[in-house]
């Protein structure tokens, strides 16, 4: 039981990647539109701030499985 408890938390770690790149996206979006000559400057910047956002997410997942893998 424990160990579900434990893998659940750690699987939680992709709902704040998720919730951190939709904000990102859209603060992106908002810089676009205010400054259309930056763009290039504000995807790159973006795309970064994505995966790093998205390694935590993996990392989540990756310790949940770990977790159930292991502990049995």
């Amino acid at each position: 039981m424990g160990v579900a408890i434990g893998a659940g938390i750690a699987a939680l770690a992709g709902i704040g990647a998720g919730i951190g790149i939709g904000i990102a996206s859209g603060k992106a979006v908002e810089a676009v539109a205010r400054q259309p000559e930056a763009d290039g400057k504000i995807t790159k910047l973006l795309l970064l701030g994505g995966a790093l956002a998205e390694a935590t997410a993996i990392y989540g997942f990756v310790v949940a499985i770990l977790i159930i893998m292991l502990v049995k």
